[in-house]
């Protein structure tokens, strides 16, 4: 097996870290990683925002919080089961090493006059993000770090936005947090690859 093919396998979702910090040169090669994933029209419409600093950190996570807790409520989530879920959330994302806030912008995107290409273009954009996102997870872990992968941003853009100062061209989508892991996480379990993969045989019935 190659490295890269153990290192697909062996990566882990990771969510408790040494309060450690990460070197200023691995965390820069890591994030170079993450910008030689391809991507449509080779446009780059990824933008990520790297967060190591306690306030802004604590910031972010309180303001994620705090959007959380509205759609908790509107889902009808019984209020101590509301705060116990935010405030665990809120920790987590604060107690990260580092937050890699990943974005896309349509700047570089092939333009169309109608809405439903418009729509595709975006698509591309986010497949694009989702493959440097997946480079910056196997390189953290080719240096001994861990990551996870939240979808958080997506259900509060315009909060994270604001907090973050960020640009109105620029779309939240992902939080990467990294450190060094607190916890070996098992591997979790597959399907069978027959569950995802059909092949066409041609001249056969």
């Amino acid at each position: 097996m190659s490295d890269v093919e153990s290192a697909i396998r062996e990566r882990r979702s990771v969510r408790k870290y040494l309060q450690k910090p990460v070197p200023e040169e691995n965390l820069r090669e890591i994030l170079e990683a993450a910008v030689w994933a391809p991507s449509a029209h080779n446009a780059q419409p990824w933008r990520f925002i790297v967060l190591t600093e306690d306030l802004p950190k604590r910031t972010l996570a309180e303001t994620m919080a705090k959007a959380w807790l509205i759609d908790l409520e509107k889902d009808g989530a019984p209020k101590a089961a509301r705060l116990l879920s935010a405030k665990a959330s809120c920790e987590r994302f604060a107690g990260s090493p580092v937050l890699v806030v990943a974005c896309i912008t349509l700047k570089d995107m092939n333009k169309y006059p109608d809405a439903k290409r418009g729509k595709n273009e975006r698509d591309l954009a986010i497949q694009s993000l989702s493959a440097a996102i997946q480079n910056l997870l196997l390189a953290a872990h080719a240096k001994g770090l861990g990551g996870c992968w939240y979808c958080a941003p997506a259900f509060c853009k315009v909060a994270v936005r604001k907090t973050l100062k960020i640009p109105r061209e620029v779309e939240p989508q992902a939080l990467i947090t990294l450190g060094y892991p607190a916890e070996k996480p098992e591997a979790p379990m597959r399907k069978p690859l027959e569950t995802f993969v059909f092949r066409e045989r041609w001249g056969k019935p």
